[in-house]
């Protein structure tokens, strides 16, 4: 009953509604993760901006990524960058703990004779290392 009303241009017309809905969506998340990435912008500029793109959606947008669409690329750029770097030093200091227990106590035992740390510290990280 229900396809007796839908012809191919309707069907077509459904999805060409759909893509076009998704790309709102997307640049309203793009923008507005953009516009709240931003340090530079103040909380009243950002307040005012969200008003600006809900409340005239198309030319919102629009002036938003003429105004403010170079700022964009440099800023996702900047996190990307930032998330990258986090991501090394993880890398870094996770390899860096990832010693055997063998050189874990060499360690331990050449701290002791330099006399950094005492017998029972030496103890606790022998435990710690075979644990």
């Amino acid at each position: 009953m229900l396809a007796a009303n839908f012809s191919d241009g309707d069907v077509l017309l459904w999805f060409v509604e759909i893509f076009l809905f998704l790309i709102y969506l997307w640049l309203l998340i793009a923008i507005f993760s953009d516009l709240f990435r931003d340090h530079d912008l103040s909380g009243w500029a950002k307040a005012l901006w969200v008003l600006f793109i809900l409340f005239a959606p198309l030319l919102g947008i629009l002036v938003y990524l003429i105004a403010r669409g170079g700022g964009m690329s440099r800023r996702a750029h900047q996190s990307a960058l930032a998330a990258q770097q986090r991501f090394d030093a993880y890398v870094r200091d996770t390899a860096a703990t990832g010693q055997s227990p063998t050189d874990q106590i060499a360690r331990a035992k050449a701290l002791l004779d330099a006399g950094t740390i005492d017998q029972a510290e030496f103890e606790r990280l022998k435990a710690k290392a075979l644990a």
